[in-house]
């Protein structure tokens, strides 16, 4: 159901950044995405009687399609509760699953509310996307395959959005060695995380279209667990402009033959525009790979030769 995905060597990056660079390529993960793993971790902790009321889910896309094929090897049912921002490619996924996808309105904002009325009628079970410690401890597995594959590791740079999946990456990292620098990185339209780091307490957003789709939306009404745990374990975090953005799918495509969507590549994204400055080994990871073909195409045709 989940796999240890591999850590690539790129060369084309460690040549830029002067300093060896891992990509952890959690694009080549079941459905796409590094969501798969927290998916898993709650539904598999979940008991029988709670997985026959189904599951619900609020995504922007990735973490929808992960609670989706859980559920259809558990036999469990699932709704998706998403925005109107969603990109087509990610719904029709999600309905192959089996998954019933609601549209609750134009913001992550409104699918919530609307996943959180049909838990409230049908009894079912919401599995957040990033405010759950099943979800976030899910996630942290990623760290130990790092850990594993690259001991000496010394920077760690990560997509940054409602901070599920940089938290769990955290805890395990600091776990084994405080000195290891945890990186965040973001949109710049509509970084929830970093804004509400900045106001020192979670903060609305106003969303808007952004190559890196999977990082839209904010905190939600009530944070529990992300935003306390950015705000301790974080040494850095960072926005990339849509330019910045597109540049880095292109050169993971061209340069590791990588097909990374916009919210994957922030962190190269980040390393590529100088933002960061990485110290020792660094690994950044690529959350997903979910991208529309002609999106993709349309990218690394404007980037030209290189």
């Amino acid at each position: 159901m989940v796999r240890h995905t591999p850590l690539w060597h790129s060369a084309s990056l460690s040549a830029a950044a002067g300093i060896p660079v891992h990509l952890k390529l959690e694009n080549t993960q079941h459905t796409g995405s590094f969501k798969i793993r927290g998916a898993a971790n709650t539904l598999l902790s979940m008991s029988e009687g709670d997985r026959r009321c189904g599951v619900v889910a609020v995504s922007s896309g990735n973490h929808g399609r992960a609670v989706a094929a859980v559920a259809a090897d558990l036999g469990v049912p699932a709704t998706v509760c998403i925005s109107s921002r969603v990109p087509a490619v990610k719904v029709a996924a999600m309905q192959a699953l089996g998954a019933r996808v609601e549209v609750g309105g134009p913001t992550q904002d409104d699918a919530e509310a609307l996943a959180l009325r049909i838990v409230s009628a049908e009894g079912a079970t919401l599995v957040h996307p990033f405010d759950d410690p099943r979800v976030i401890a899910g996630q942290g597995t990623i760290a130990l395959e790092v850990l594993e594959d690259l001991p000496e590791v010394g920077t760690v740079i990560v997509p940054l959005s409602g901070g599920g999946l940089i938290s769990g990456i955290a805890v395990a990292m600091k776990a084994a060695g405080p000195g290891i620098r945890m990186i965040g990185v973001s949109q710049d339209r509509g970084p929830a995380m970093i804004d509400s780091l900045a106001a020192g307490h979670p903060v609305d957003v106003v969303e808007e279209d952004t190559l890196a789709d999977a990082l839209a939306g904010g905190l939600g009404p009530a944070n529990h667990h992300t935003f306390a745990m950015c705000r301790e374990l974080l040494d850095e975090t960072h926005t990339v402009s849509e330019e910045e953005i597109a540049g880095a799918m292109a050169a993971l495509f061209r340069h590791d033959h990588q097909v990374a969507e916009g919210g994957g590549a922030v962190g190269v994204a980040a390393l590529l525009a100088g933002k960061v400055v990485p110290s020792g080994p660094t690994a950044v990871v690529v959350s997903g790979g979910n991208v529309a073909p002609e999106t993709l195409l349309a990218v690394v045709g404007a980037a030209g030769g290189g």
